[in-house]
């Protein structure tokens, strides 16, 4: 072989990827590997690694049809050397190519095993920038020399400017930037949300299905059920579902919670988003023009383009900005071990149970059952980083590091002491009963913080903010709750401090 090695991982499944750009069919092998260190660093759930597999069996599966020699190493392949890199030694050695062309990774630790590539196999790699994001990684570093602050609302305008996404000339569609407070609303009786389009898995899919069964059947997780689009086809259908049945809803209920409603109007394109069976101009193109057109509200596209064009920008950026020392970061020196009920354990709290029974069943929960149920718990109880960044990005389809280290380091649980929020998003129950309807069936009643029926997050709330008083008083932010702290009885403060210390006693 005298043609070029091209590497493609396996969140890279897209046609216009930067290592097939230039490709000589009558040369070129492109190289696809399933691997079990990428299968097992963390505890994947079996969603997840089947939804992985599957996509890259069919991407090869196109890639073939179109007459490109793909070599496709298959988790059971008796030979598999179990690492990315020892799968591009193995494929130089049998194939001899003159060189490797692969597209930078989205995760820290494989692009440092990429950087020794080349003197492990003695030919020229070239690693090319992954162009697929509007934000190329240079223009970010840019953005973020010299600020004080990078926070991704002045980022996300820059990226309505430079792309021109819902604007006019140079003024922004609707006279305003951002409508979020128009997308607060909880999910009214009566209004039933359209269930997202189904995908029955094909022949590939069953048979990864029956590998991933045998060998992760261990693992958190259910895989009956598995309903995720594995192609670009099947991903484009998926976001033409969206936006035609569940786009002008979704900003109004975006950030609420209903009990047995596991979707609502969510769009469910983040795995394929993240693997790149679809492109986010793809995305945020097709909800703009169907603002244009009348077939969707101005709040609804604009609070879906800035999930993508905004935040999903943003915290690639700040990741690799930011990486490694980033993750390592513990501002608010949380320490405990995960509580076993996020693998599943008996709760007697509604909204966790809600929550974490879904994404056991789905790999998949919303934005806020992430954030202001799973997260708020874990920033509350002072859960270690390490351990509960380790679940999210075991437990969703959607995961990797890159994107859910910083929803989780810096949203959720405040662990990067504010580079990425300007304030920890912490809530007592008021808020989860405001967005939804969990506490109506549960057993704590919201509106206690100390006693036997005392909602957790209330005591656990006001323990939270003792705790860190001392360091939060300099937080403008935070002087609201800070203030309601200091005038509130000092037997209560210490009452609901006991009820917290005795419950996450119990807890462990």
């Amino acid at each position: 072989m005298s043609g070029m090695l091209r590497v493609v991982l396996g969140d890279q499944l897209s046609r216009s990827l930067s290592a097939l750009d230039g490709l000589d069919a009558a040369q070129d092998t492109v190289l696809l590997m399933e691997v079990m260190g990428e299968c097992e660093y963390v505890p994947h759930h079996p969603q997840k690694i089947a939804l992985v597999l599957s996509a890259m069996r069919h991407f090869s599966a196109a890639l073939a049809a179109r007459g490109v020699a793909v070599r496709h190493i298959r988790l059971d392949d008796p030979d598999n050397t179990g690492t990315l890199t020892g799968e591009v030694l193995r494929a130089v050695a049998a194939l001899r190519p003159s060189g490797v062309v692969a597209t930078e990774p989205g995760e820290y630790r494989v692009a440092q095993a990429m950087a020794g590539w080349e003197a492990a196999l003695g030919l020229p790699v070239e690693i090319r920038a992954d162009d697929r994001f509007f934000c190329s990684l240079p223009w970010f570093r840019q953005w973020a020399s010299g600020r004080k602050q990078l926070r991704m609302e002045f980022f996300y305008r820059e990226m309505r400017r430079a792309t021109s996404l819902l604007m006019e000339a140079d003024q922004p569609a609707g006279g305003q930037w951002n409508f979020d407070a128009e997308n607060r609303q909880r999910l009214p009786k009566g209004l039933n949300p359209p269930k997202p389009l189904q995908f029955t898995p094909d022949a590939i899919t069953t048979e990864v299905m029956a590998l991933v069964a045998e060998r992760f059947g261990g693992n958190f997780g259910r895989l009956e059920g598995f309903n995720w689009p594995v192609t670009a086809a099947e991903a484009a259908l998926a976001l033409a579902d969206f936006i035609t049945h569940r786009l002008p809803l979704f900003g109004d209920y975006q950030d609420a919670m209903a009990e047995g409603q596991d979707t609502l109007f969510h769009a469910l394109l983040s795995t394929s988003l993240n693997l790149g069976l679809l492109l986010p101009a793809q995305v945020c193109e097709a909800a703009e023009a169907a603002w244009r057109e009348g077939r969707a509200p101005l709040n609804a596209v604009e609070g879906f383009i800035r999930q993508i064009l905004g935040w999903r920008e943003y915290v690639r950026g700040l990741y690799w900005l930011k990486m490694p020392g980033y993750a390592a970061l513990n501002a608010l020196g949380a320490s405990r071990p995960l509580p076993a009920m996020y693998w599943g354990a008996p709760t007697s709290m509604a909204c966790m149970r809600a929550a974490i029974g879904q994404t056991e069943r789905l790999a998949y929960a919303h934005h806020i059952q992430r954030l202001m149920v799973t997260g708020n718990f874990a920033l509350l109880a002072g859960v270690a980083p390490e351990a509960i960044n380790r679940w999210y990005l075991a437990v969703y389809a959607d995961a990797f590091e890159w994107v859910e280290l910083p929803n989780t380091h810096g949203m959720a649980i405040w662990a990067d002491g504010g580079i990425m929020a300007s304030k920890p998003y912490a809530a007592s129950g008021a808020y989860i009963n405001r967005m939804g309807d969990h506490c109506r069936g549960c057993e704590h009643d919201v509106k206690a913080a100390t006693g036997p029926k005392a909602c957790p997050f209330n005591f656990l709330y006001w323990d939270f903010m003792a705790r860190h008083a001392e360091s939060f008083a300099t937080n403008p932010r935070m002087a609201m709750p800070l203030n309601t702290l200091r005038k509130m009885e000092p037997a209560r403060v210490a009452a609901m401090r006991a009820e917290a210390a005795g419950f996450l006693a119990r807890l462990a």
